[in-house]
């Protein structure tokens, strides 16, 4: 992990939110690059890509009994220290989760409750609604039962298969030119993940990703050849961590125009059948 010791500007302390104590200043390589990994082989990763000046993706990375729980966020570039929006909500959210799943609840409605919780904690961070910081949101969950993914803006999940055809698993929340339609903030109101579920027929991985990744490879097959692709060269097996990497390195080869922010969480459930459940509206029914 890369931070900087002290402030760039007048030495001072720098705060876990890439800001210094003293003058303010905001840290050009606070979090430049960050990797993590969880006991059961989850990985990711978040690098501030080589045309900005901070990286304003965040991720966090947890278990909680025999569920994998990961959250990624992105940073609204229009809005004020979105950084810390990303931050807060990755955080925020991913404690959620493992606290209602361990409390017994349904993924679904855990998924749901800690989207809330996220949107309100990044709401709390406003001076006010004209000066919200702001970002966007997804977060999955791979146990016994299958996978869940939500999500709130155009932050991406993906279901990558071992074997056979993989697929997208939420739908950008964007309007005409892509702008984006959902966000977490002050700004947005109450927060109402789509959420999804999906019980593969075999193993496989469960991506979480910004646009820093996917406007390089947009599809699960275009995602699924490249980690093809390196398997292939390799004489072992190096983990999730090191497919990440690969990821990464990827969109930085192709330009990094953006922040890039991949995890990575294996998926072991298989059944007879693969079953999916249609997006659905946090708090609503099914279709």
């Amino acid at each position: 992990m890369n931070e900087s010791a002290g402030c760039v500007l007048c030495g001072g302390t720098v705060a876990p939110d890439g800001y210094c104590w003293n003058c303010g200043e905001a840290q050009p390589g606070f979090r430049s690059h960050v990797e993590i990994t969880a006991d059961g082989g989850a990985a990711g990763i978040s690098d501030r890509g080589r045309h900005r000046g901070i990286n304003a993706d965040a991720m966090a990375l947890t278990e909680s009994g025999p569920w994998t729980i990961g959250v990624v966020c992105d940073g609204v570039s229009m809005s004020p220290r979105s950084e810390r929006a990303a931050q807060v909500a990755a955080e925020v959210g991913a404690t959620a989760l493992a606290a209602r799943l361990q409390a017994g609840v349904l993924p679904e409605v855990a998924l749901g409750e800690a989207a809330v919780r996220a949107g309100r904690a990044v709401a709390a961070l406003a001076a006010s609604v004209d000066a919200a910081p702001a970002c966007t949101y997804v977060a999955g969950i791979a146990g016994p039962e299958g996978m869940w993914s939500a999500w709130i803006g155009d932050s991406r999940a993906y279901w990558l298969p071992d074997e056979g055809p993989g697929m997208a698993l939420t739908e950008d929340d964007t309007g005409e030119h892509e702008a984006l339609a959902a966000w977490l903030g002050a700004d947005a109101g109450e927060p109402a993940a789509s959420i999804r579920s999906y019980r593969p027929p075999g193993p496989g991985r469960l991506l979480l990703c910004t646009d820093g990744l996917w406007r390089y490879l947009p599809d699960a097959g275009a995602l699924r050849a490249a980690l093809n692709r390196r398997r292939r060269g390799s004489t072992a097996d190096r983990g999730l961590l090191d497919d990440v990497r690969m990821l990464v390195t990827y969109a930085l080869d192709a330009g990094g125009h953006d922040n890039i922010t991949a995890v990575l969480i294996p998926v072991t459930v298989g059944g007879p059948a693969a079953t999916a459940t249609p997006t659905i509206p946090s708090g609503h029914g099914h279709w």
